[in-house]
């Protein structure tokens, strides 16, 4: 299903913020555990790529729904036929949108792995908008003023070439009650 290439591929957009690079499914499956991905859950993937966690999110995981969006227009079309062929595009969409101007209110978990430079802005916009408990997992680049409620670290050899490290470390934020 995720015949797609995993080595990173820019954007020629402006608006990227950060290359697709394929999540591989053993840490798809920990940044869904971690965040305790059930039947009542709504799952955002800001840079869903080709879409695997936020199919897994549904088809392995039993979220009610779920909705990844990306900047790239073969990306998402790769990813909508790959929900319909995983049996749960009934649950599932996949936009072609700015990750900045996604409505996420209705998630109860979002995850993301994106570039360092976009955290900031990011962390910003979902304690702006998310409700209160919902739980948010990050792949690698912490928010810089969000602290983690849990941070694991899952291996990853293919890695070794791009961080140095032989793991990705995956962070679960909750959102907070409001002060």
């Amino acid at each position: 299903m995720f015949a797609l290439s995993a080595a990173a591929q820019f954007s020629s957009k402006p608006e990227a913020v950060a290359p697709y690079a394929a999540t591989l499914m053993p840490v798809v499956e920990a940044m869904l555990k971690l965040a305790d991905v059930g039947p009542n859950d709504f799952v955002i993937d800001l840079g869903s790529g080709d879409g695997r966690l936020v199919i897994a999110a549904v088809g392995t995981f039993k979220a009610r729904g779920g909705l990844g969006v990306d900047i790239e227009t073969s990306l998402v079309k790769y990813s909508n036929d790959s929900a319909a062929q995983a049996g749960v595009a009934d649950r599932v969409q996949f936009r072609e949108e700015d990750l900045f101007k996604t409505d996420v209110s209705e998630a109860t978990v979002v995850t993301i792995y994106l570039f360092p430079r976009a955290m900031p802005r990011l962390e910003k916009k979902l304690l702006a908008e998310l409700k209160p408990g919902a739980r948010v997992v990050v792949h690698d680049y912490p928010f810089p003023g969000w602290r983690p409620e849990r941070v694991v670290e899952v291996k990853s050899p293919d890695k070794i070439t791009s961080t140095g490290l032989p793991y990705s470390q995956l962070f679960l934020y909750k959102v907070p009650q409001p002060k």
